[in-house]
């Protein structure tokens, strides 16, 4: 029992220590923010390819199943989406799936999707955890178009919350560290006609 005792105090010692260093103020030279930079840009163009790919009704349900799980990949765990629309007032936030889901299942012939002027409007920030965290801002154009020819369209401004964190990885017997960009909540700021 007390050699039970000793390992968990070293464990908790051994925790309480990375902890500490991993909460450590961290600089991020300006060529590697640069990097890490275009590396979320990229992680939300690549979200807006697939939220077009699971919104095109040609889209087989496979390769929608699919895109959907290559989607879910670019989000923290809990991540949830704001929709909105014209005919109601407020957001309403459904998890990553669901809301991807239920994209897919839109009652519209035609879906045409198209996020345009994505930029940061806040610089990446550390927090006490250790991890970075920055706000990315996109405008998502909605059109979709019903059998009967009717078309319902509105613009979206979002807000996407960028989770930067330092990650290790065993490649070949040597420990090698990378940033890794996953994306959280994504928050609707303003809808109107487009």
């Amino acid at each position: 029992m007390n050699s039970l005792l000793k390992s968990f105090a070293l464990l908790a010692c051994l925790t309480a220590l990375a902890c500490d260093i991993h909460a450590q103020p961290v600089n991020i030279t300006p060529e590697r923010k640069r990097a890490i930079d275009s590396l979320a840009l990229e992680k939300v163009r690549d979200l807006s390819k697939y939220i077009s790919i699971i919104g095109d009704k040609a889209t087989p349900l496979t390769e929608s199943n699919r895109v959907i799980d290559r989607t879910l990949e670019l989000f923290m765990d809990g991540a949830q989406m704001g929709v909105s629309s014209l005919n109601r007032k407020g957001v309403r936030y459904y998890p990553v799936r669901k809301y991807l889901e239920r994209l897919r299942a839109l009652n519209y012939q035609k879906v045409n999707i198209e996020w345009y002027n994505i930029q940061y409007i806040s610089d990446l920030v550390q927090q006490p955890d250790g991890r970075f965290v920055g706000v990315i801002t996109i405008y998502q154009r909605f059109e979709g178009t019903m059998e009967d020819g009717m078309r319902y369209v509105d613009v979206t401004k979002k807000d996407i919350t960028v989770y930067v964190e330092r990650k290790q990885q065993q490649i070949g017997g040597r420990l090698i560290g990378f940033w890794d960009v996953l994306l959280g909540d994504i928050k609707v700021t303003e809808t109107r006609r487009g």
